[in-house]
């Protein structure tokens, strides 16, 4: 068992988007949206609000926890080396889809992992606009839930043939020389879609309505929530050579699939990097 109570870090999840980011949705003042590395990449008050609102009571309710927040790492980089030898850590996002966010538009999420020395034990995808979770314990399944209670276990797809497939695919990060190619093999499937925020992309993927997610770029707030989520509802977990993904990895890639059977395919035949 975690340290940290994982239904307990949701509702801190819940309460920092109430306090920090749905006020300002639609309310952003120009001047609280700025530029990171490149047009695409944002960050906001919310952002930023919301995560120091996260921190602190994190470090309130279970002191000597290491927090690794993208926002924090943007002005600490160092801090992201310290999260594999860390004996419990917490990485938030704390709007995962800031663009879309930004932009107006209602598709983004709040999300957290637990990581017990190195091992992605807890993850936690809040979507403030559903006022729901999808959660996850390491080998207790992973569940929809909502405030009242109320909850239903994950389960992914069921495999599906090449041609019927349906994936949620980030396009961004590909190599420029590779990615005519992957946008030609997409053509394969029945339908590939990419929302601009991982956190969705996820709980498409593990509630079941697709079969295949991919993403190039590997940051640990992104990635360690859905892809423990996935696997806790059956989904076939892997970085792009067919390793595990750890906390650590921040290259390499990583493709979500139905089953093993259908991860082989998929990387064979259309993520050919």
């Amino acid at each position: 068992m975690t340290l940290i109570d994982v239904t307990a870090l949701a509702g801190i999840l819940r309460d920092a988007a109430k306090a920090e980011i749905l006020p300002r949705f639609r309310r952003l003042e120009p001047g609280t949206v700025k530029v990171k590395s490149n047009p695409t990449d944002l960050v906001t008050e919310a952002d930023t609000e919301a995560e120091w609102a996260i921190k602190r009571e994190v470090e309130r309710r279970w002191p000597g926890t290491l927090v690794v927040g993208e926002e924090s790492v943007a002005a600490d980089p160092a801090l992201l080396g310290r999260l594999a030898a860390a004996e419990v850590a917490i990485t938030v996002d704390p709007v995962d889809g800031t663009a879309n966010f930004a932009a107006g538009l209602p598709l983004f999420a709040v999300m957290a992992a637990i990581v017990v020395r190195g091992e992605t034990v807890g993850g936690i995808i809040y979507d403030p606009m559903g006022d729901d979770w999808m959660l996850a314990e390491r080998g207790a399944g992973a569940w929809h839930r909502r405030p009242d209670g109320a909850e239903e276990r994950l389960r992914v797809r069921e495999p599906a043939s090449l041609a019927d497939m349906i994936a949620h695919v980030s396009i961004a990060f590909l190599p420029p020389e590779r990615k005519p190619e992957i946008l030609a093999n997409l053509a394969k499937l029945r339908i590939s879609a990419n929302y601009r925020v991982a956190g969705h992309d996820y709980r498409t993927f593990a509630s079941g309505h697709a079969h295949c997610v991919m993403f190039n770029k590997l940051m640990p707030w992104d990635h360690l929530p859905g892809a423990l989520i996935s696997e806790e509802a059956g989904g076939h977990v892997r970085k792009f050579d067919g390793s595990p993904y750890r906390p650590a990895d921040l290259r390499g890639g990583l493709l979500l699939a139905t089953d093993a059977e259908s991860w082989s395919l998929l990387r064979r035949e259309v993520f050919t990097l």
